[in-house]
């Protein structure tokens, strides 16, 4: 008797400690969207107005559950207010308006933001060897700890201009979905993709791009994607969304690849 009780106790247990989750989160997406965040999407994310219906409801969805599954915390006295709150979560969702899974970066928990630009110390390793401590200036950072740190300025200057190909939240959450591999490489899982195809493209586009900015060709993409695989993962999820159509004409095995991953077609939106 008391064996059963226990077993019925623990079928009971694992029940609710699956579906409560996915109840909770179907509840929060679900939620009527604030009159005041639409607004704010119309003001500071341009593309947010020209998304089909269907896409700007998901979008809201997504938004709900980022706000609320996320600590954001104001960092060197900058007051966190909804709109960069709404600003940072729409952008970041924009990546997962096609995701398969009801979870949005569920490794992530804090999202740290700065007024403006922020400078981290760096090792560096020197040309004799060496390594050394450098302080670099940055706009984002992605952290393997489940944390993303922003500048506020670089995030109010890449969701007002969504065509130069440079949006330090695009950029920051590619790598937070690189890193769902369990490694930042460039390589994050794949779903409808395969696997010897993504290789094989992005390799050899990476190598192109390392060609291109070692002799300062022009290129689509920012150079900064030549620094290392993970990076060039990041840029290329930044050039895909903002600047579709010449990604899609420069570099159109690229864009096949990048449009499965994404399950989209930004070209619709510009």
């Amino acid at each position: 008797m008391i064996a059963t009780l226990l077993l019925i106790f623990i079928i009971v247990f694992v029940f609710l400690a699956f579906y409560i989750p996915i109840w909770r989160n179907s509840w929060i997406r679900n939620k009527p969207f604030p009159y005041d965040w639409n607004v704010i999407l119309v003001t500071n994310l341009p593309i947010y107005s020209v998304l089909p219906s269907d896409e700007k409801t998901k979008l809201q969805q997504l938004i709900n559950l980022f706000i609320a599954k996320k600590h954001f915390v104001g960092c060197a006295g900058l007051e966190m207010t909804d709109e960069i709150k709404v600003t940072i979560a729409a952008q970041a969702c924009l990546l997962l308006l096609h995701h398969p899974k009801t979870a949005v970066y569920p490794k992530l928990y804090s999202v740290l933001v700065y007024p403006y630009g922020f400078r981290a110390e760096r090792e560096q390793r020197q040309e004799d060897g060496t390594v050394a401590l450098a302080a670099h200036n940055l706009s984002g950072e992605s952290w393997s700890n489940g944390k993303v740190v922003l500048s506020w300025d670089d995030v109010v200057s890449g969701a007002s201009d969504f065509t130069d190909g440079r949006n330090v939240v695009l950029h920051e959450f590619a790598h937070q979905l690189d890193s769902a591999s369990g490694s930042t490489n460039g390589a994050p899982p794949l779903r409808l993709n395969c696997y010897g195809s993504w290789a094989k493209v992005l390799s050899g586009e990476f190598e192109k791009l390392k060609w291109a900015s070692l002799r300062h060709h022009k290129t689509t993409m920012d150079t900064y994607g030549a620094t290392n695989p993970a990076e060039f993962f990041a840029v290329a999820t930044e050039t895909f969304f903002e600047k579709p159509e010449q990604l899609s004409q420069k570099h159109p095995k690229l864009y096949e690849e990048l449009s499965q991953y994404y399950q989209t077609d930004p070209r619709q939106w510009h």
